[in-house]
């Protein structure tokens, strides 16, 4: 098809009020923002006056009352420019008004970085006396807990100077490696399904894993790894570099290891990564099963590791409108009771939610917004079955942050990251269920279930492969070993092995996946899709089983924000991850809806 023949692009003011969300609910005008923006530059003088007080229950309080403010300022004007920005990138008022808010916000760092070594320089006995002295500081105990639990890890206010100043050396190898990925790696041309030559890239890579023709597939795959093979010292040096760096700052803040330190954020011990780990390997034979069913539907010979993304049921065409999207969500989404309803209702009437592509609007899709207002969500929603679920996910978000603003104060609102796939893939996980239920067609229900089976595949059994993988290559350069292209290729395939089976053909290329995988960059991160997936899932089946007080221990959790530490939190709407208890309620979901898909093929 000819570009000029698609479907143009709306342009912003074209789209109808009802479709667009509204701004307007946290800052009326630009003037208002302005008014913020100089309130916040006003009050930062003010702050650095307490620098070297804080030893007064009384000027401890002001001080901590005065960052309070201009943080919810900062972050208001913050979100609202970058938002107003992300409806049409090309607006170049909204470019300026984003940078300058940005350049604010670092300001803001600088100016309050004094607070929390001050407060660590006394000690914690101290700090409990000011809270009986002066009762209003009763509301920062938990915030004074936080500091002090970690103060063992904090360095002489020079030491932490000097930290602070080597960051940007210690971002040096995330950066290197983002740009020699999006920006220096060029790939070759390969032919698509018409037999026309199309230059891969790194969006393009994605459709052609999922394409029916399979010598596609294998063409993009070996265009894929045969190109970062040609930089595999470079990477591989890079990668190095930065698990260096994660060692490093592991050992100068005096934890027994990266993982431990890079856990010890969210009060997350050791132990509840190791059981992830273990609890996905003792159900690899239930993986493996799947696998063998993918080379039995695609009838193919031998299933190769280039096959294993291609949709299972093809040519299903399941349109379905953003209206009767919202619908069905309501529908699945009805387990969580009334209030939870209510206000999932109103959302779309309020202006919550931006729904539609428009010129120069941001793609993919978020939930965000600042306390005081409600949440916002954007999407570029098109009528089909993914992006209903785009849809629930998002608003799983919102209504975390809406519970979590409305219950605590601003201190406590922000969830961390992770409890924050919690509540989106509950409402994935309930929406599916309602439309496993309700679907009454053959092909329809194998399409859903194949959709639900791969997000098992690659949000808990690839994502904790990976996680496997960063912990064995930083147990590697803490013993004093070298990460050469061969260590990392060698580790890499041996546990796509173990991971995939003997009904998977790995081949060589695989070997060099790891080279792709901006993740790896962010130490010890991805193991929080497969935890926060695995919470969510257990969490879904206790509210389909029990029923309400499931629900209310639910929306409890909700409601709790980051006033407790994220295990606790989960552990009163009832999974204990520190337990393999609530990964394995999961696996058995999986388990349990493979067994659904391989029924109906055997129909």
């Amino acid at each position: 098809m000819e570009a000029t023949e698609k479907r143009k692009l709306p342009k912003r003011e074209e789209l109808e009020a009802q479709v667009k969300w509204k701004l307007e609910d946290m800052f009326s005008s630009e003037e208002e923002w302005e008014k913020d923006f100089s309130a916040v530059q006003e009050m930062l003088p003010q702050i650095e006056q307490f620098k070297g007080k804080l030893d007064q229950a009384e000027q401890l309080f002001q001080c901590l009352q005065l960052k309070g403010e201009i943080s919810l300022l900062i972050e208001r004007l913050f979100t609202y420019a970058r938002m107003r920005r992300d409806e049409n990138n090309a607006n170049t008022k909204y470019q300026a008004l984003a940078d300058r808010a940005s350049s604010l916000s670092v300001k803001v760092s600088s100016a309050t970085s004094f607070i929390v070594p001050e407060i660590l320089t006394m000690d914690e006995a101290k700090v409990q006396g000011f809270m009986q002295e002066k009762k209003e500081l009763e509301l920062y105990r938990f915030y004074f807990q936080e500091l002090f639990r970690q103060q063992q890890h904090v360095l002489s206010a020079e030491q932490e100077a000097i930290l602070a100043q080597a960051g940007e050396m210690a971002g040096a190898p995330q950066n290197i490696f983002r740009m020699l990925n999006n920006a220096d790696l060029k790939f070759p041309k390969i032919k698509d399904e018409d037999g026309d030559e199309v230059e891969l890239t790194h969006g393009r890579y994605i459709q052609f894993m999922e394409s029916s023709n399979q010598e596609v597939r294998k063409n993009a795959f070996n265009a894929m790894y045969d190109t970062y093979r040609k930089y595999n010292n470079t990477i591989a040096a890079t990668l190095n570099a930065s698990v260096k760096k994660d060692v490093f700052y592991g050992r100068v803040r005096k934890y027994d290891s990266a993982l431990q330190a890079s856990l010890d954020d969210d009060n997350i011990p050791v132990e509840v990564y190791e059981n992830l780990i273990k609890t996905v390997r003792s159900n690899l034979p239930t993986f493996y099963r799947y696998m063998e069913l993918r080379k039995k539907m695609l009838k193919l010979d031998e299933l190769n590791m280039y096959d294993i993304y291609v949709p299972l049921v093809q040519d299903l065409d399941m349109k379905i409108s953003y209206d009767k999207a919202y619908e069905t969500m309501l529908k699945g989404l009805s387990p969580l009771g009334e209030e939870y309803i209510s206000i999932v209702k109103e959302a779309k009437n309020t202006g919550w939610i931006d729904v539609y592509e428009n010129e120069g609007k941001t793609s993919g899709a978020y939930s965000w917004g600042a306390y005081g207002t409600h949440p916002y969500i954007l999407l570029n929603f098109q009528d089909n079955v993914d992006n209903m679920y785009t849809l629930a996910h998002e608003m799983g978000h919102a209504m975390h942050s809406y519970f979590s603003d409305k219950e605590q104060p601003y201190l406590y609102a922000q969830y961390t990251i992770f409890v924050a796939e919690v509540a989106s893939t509950v409402n994935e996980s309930l929406l599916m269920d309602w439309m496993l239920k309700n679907t009454t067609d053959r092909k329809e229900k194998m399409y859903l279930l194949n959709h639900y089976l791969e997000q098992f595949r690659g949000t808990v059994f690839r994502q904790t492969m990976f996680a496997e993988f960063e912990k064995l290559i930083h147990e590697k350069v803490e013993v004093g070993s070298a990460l050469t292209p061969e260590t990392l290729c060698s580790m890499y395939k041996d546990l796509n092995k173990d991971y995939y089976g003997d009904h998977v053909v790995i081949g060589d290329q695989i070997e060099m996946e790891w080279a792709r995988i901006p993740h790896f960059y962010n130490g010890f991160y991805v193991y929080k899709y497969a935890t926060g997936f695995s919470a969510a899932t257990a969490l879904s089946q206790q509210i389909l089983n029990e029923g309400k007080p499931a629900v209310e221990r639910y929306l409890q959790f909700l409601k709790g924000g980051g006033s407790n530490y994220p295990l606790d939190l989960l552990k009163g709407a009832g999974v204990d991850m520190t337990t393999s208890a609530p990964v394995q309620s999961a696996l058995d979901v999986f388990k349990r809806l493979l067994g659904e898909l391989e029924a109906l093929v055997d129909e």
